[in-house]
């Protein structure tokens, strides 16, 4: 790699070289304080601790951006961020349902260690549902390592104040606490209002666009700090909404309802850039992590999205379900239009946020994810995950290498070869009973670590999808 590709190289007070990237590549967790005490004020400006943005979308198809192949919705600025960073070619999310996978996100711990196994009823959700207080967020321990931290847009994590962002290690939040919300005619008289911090209050802009807004005031206000921004679009959720502005980009989708979900994605997609282009102007570009990936697979009939080639939909386990979208930029450090094709989970975006803070990860409690960065450096050249797990009432699957267990209680086992079938088309359980018997001891060792769930909605009901092998 030449040195215009790794970046500007520093003196230090007794005469010695320091390059930024071997700084960072060297201090780990902890170690900043240290190997920064000799630096003049410029090199402590250049070794600052990067920004970090988690960009999430909701109920986005693997097919559905430019950077999976999709050619009748254009998004160039996810695109970019491919273009700009690595694509993880098979990324996971550690469950097919939103709260779940936000749940194991911001914990980096499986969800069901502490029994967030399930969306909640909106019963659940008014009364006891919760992520439990005692799980330390990305955002409490950047918050303890001096960060900036915000949270813009769908929470999902529970209604009660105890459990409101503001008291989860967010200083900053603008948006909604439940699973959904409508696009349009916001008012602060809603019975699930739009609240800036704890305070309801009229909207009158389309709401992606204004998730968009309130991003973009955040970097400005914090952009002399290092910072941590959740940016969590409910787009392309329903209810199916968008305004005429982005409805008009799309004249030769015919279908209703695939025309909605293209406009709703394209203001996403703008959103996303007007992001990028702050981070431009404020010169911020180079040295912040950006993380986008969807909560799960898209809902096929319920949003008109698409997972092909994957079988399956959200609220499955089978591909189309938890293999989602998922990309990573920081420009300083990582080599651009990677693909990374090794198994990765947006459990492993905490430890690796840690890492490149310098942050204190929780030590009294088991946790699941890996810092990425020395495998995308090409520094480790073993898998980051040996083996990955879900698991959602009686639906449960195993990934280990190429072997992929799927099952539905007892009666539909599935075990499928991802290597030569990604699309889960042949099973191959009678033919490979050794790889099913290894799979499901396994399966049996992990589900033993797990606690009960602490609630018991009705199971969510997948949406339909192709029709299992």
């Amino acid at each position: 790699m030449n040195s215009s590709r790794i970046g500007r190289s520093r003196t230090n007070n007794d005469g010695r070289r320091i390059e930024r990237r071997t700084f960072l590549s060297v201090v780990g967790a902890g170690g900043a304080a240290l190997l920064t005490r000799g630096l003049n004020a410029e090199q402590r400006t250049l070794a600052r601790k990067p920004n970090v943005i988690i960009i999430v979308a909701d109920d986005l198809g693997y097919a559905d951006v430019g950077f999976n192949g999709c050619t009748d919705i254009p998004t160039p600025n996810l695109d970019s961020l491919a273009q700009n960073g690595v694509r993880f070619a098979e990324g996971y999310v550690t469950c097919p349902i939103c709260s779940p996978s936000r749940a194991g996100l911001l914990t980096g711990r499986y969800q069901q260690r502490f029994g967030h196994e399930f969306n909640p009823s909106l019963e659940t959700e008014a009364e006891a549902f919760g992520m439990p207080l005692d799980q330390i967020t990305i955002a409490a321990m950047l918050k303890n390592a001096e960060y900036a931290t915000g949270m813009v847009g769908k929470w999902h994590l529970g209604l009660k104040p105890e459990y409101h962002p503001l008291r989860r290690g967010f200083q900053e939040f603008y948006g909604f606490l439940q699973g959904a919300h409508s696009y349009v005619n916001l008012r602060k008289t809603d019975r699930y209002p739009i609240l800036r911090g704890t305070e309801p209050i009229d909207e009158p802009e389309y709401l992606t666009d204004a998730f968009t807004r309130e991003a973009v005031a955040f970097i400005d206000r914090h952009s002399t700090d290092p910072f941590f921004l959740y940016l969590t679009y409910n787009a392309v959720h329903t209810p199916m909404q968008a305004p005429q502005k982005y409805l008009d980009r799309f004249p030769n989708i015919a279908q209703t309802k695939r025309r909605t979900y293209a406009a709703m994605l394209s203001a996403m997609d703008d959103g996303i850039g007007a992001v990028l282009r702050k981070l431009r102007d404020n010169g911020l570009d180079q040295d912040t992590m950006i993380f986008f990936f969807s909560d799960n697979g898209g809902p096929i009939y319920v949003n008109s999205s698409s997972n092909l080639p994957l079988n399956g939909a959200k609220g499955t386990v089978y591909e189309g379900g938890i293999r989602v979208p998922f990309l990573f930029q920081w420009q300083r450090r990582l080599p651009r239009g990677t693909v990374y094709k090794n198994p990765v989970s947006t459990l492993d975006i905490f430890a690796t946020v840690a890492a490149a803070a310098g942050a204190e990860v929780p030590r009294d409690r088991k946790m699941d994810g890996v810092n990425l960065m020395p495998y995308l450096l090409g520094w480790k050249r073993t898998q980051p995950h040996e083996i990955l797990f879900w698991r959602v009432g009686d639906m449960n699957a195993v990934r280990k290498g190429n072997w992929k267990l799927a099952r539905k209680g007892n009666a539909l086992v599935f075990l499928f070869d991802l290597a030569t079938d990604m699309g889960e088309q042949k099973n191959l359980a009678k033919e490979r009973p050794d790889i099913l018997r290894e799979l499901n001891a396994a399966f049996k060792a992990w589900d033993a670590e797990l606690v009960p769930p602490l609630w018991f909605p009705a199971p969510p009901k997948p949406a339909p999808s192709a029709p299992a092998p």
